[in-house]
């Protein structure tokens, strides 16, 4: 039975997203694919997050709001990086394993920090079947996001614009 607990499907998200960046760095790998499968993820998640579940986290007294604002923060930094790499054409060039180191280090400081706090935090004052409301509420949101292409070139520029 898989999981509807927020918390664990997030978590389940943040390791594909270490999976995709093992990958990226494969120079072996076919890395154009697993950069498109990060995009419309890491989109999806992040898009997903701010609807559905970090509004419903600041409503709780014992989760930090400035906690969610600063992850809004970094989503926001994350797209910037997302950007800057899926416009460098050459995945066997020099800019683009720079613009990977970037984005790695720019996900995964968000990914620790969203897992000390946020995560934590729901998880210790969060019934079971409130997480098990807003995992199926993410899940949801997710999946829309995913059907509309939202890690394209084009719609990153249109969010990182809109930012």
């Amino acid at each position: 039975m898989p999981s509807h607990d927020v918390v664990e499907l997030i978590l389940r998200d943040h390791r594909r997203m270490e999976d995709l960046f093992r990958t990226m760095r494969n120079v072996e790998a076919d890395r154009a694919t697993a950069l498109a499968e990060f995009a419309n993820l890491l989109i999806a998640h992040a898009s997903a997050e701010e609807d559905k579940v970090y509004p419903a986290l600041r409503r709780y007294k014992n989760v930090d709001g400035d906690d969610v604002d600063h992850s809004v923060h970094e989503h926001e930094e994350g797209n910037e990086a997302l950007l800057a790499l899926l416009e460098v054409e050459d995945t066997a060039s020099q800019e683009w394993e720079d613009k990977l180191e970037e984005l790695v280090t720019a996900v995964d400081h968000h990914v620790d920090e969203e897992e000390r706090t946020l995560l934590d935090d729901a998880r210790e004052n969060v019934a079971d079947d409130r997480r098990a409301q807003l995992g199926t509420a993410f899940r949801e949101a997710r999946a829309r996001y995913l059907e509309t292409d939202c890690g394209s070139v084009e719609n990153v520029r249109k969010l990182v614009a809109g930012q």
